[in-house]
């Protein structure tokens, strides 16, 4: 594979399949069943530390 063809397929292909990341990892974040998770995340940080 030249660099040229390489290229190419980088350029289209990978842009594709960088937007397919995206969409699935943010897709994922938001599930239902990850909401608890993410309400500790955003609050670990008001706790107290040495009430943990």
């Amino acid at each position: 594979m030249s660099y040229d063809s390489f290229r190419h397929f980088a350029d289209s292909w990978g842009l594709v399949f960088m937007a397919l990341a995206y969409v699935l990892l943010v897709g994922w974040a938001f599930l239902p069943r990850n909401r608890k998770r993410n309400r500790d995340a955003a609050n670990m940080i008001f706790k107290d530390r040495d009430n943990g």
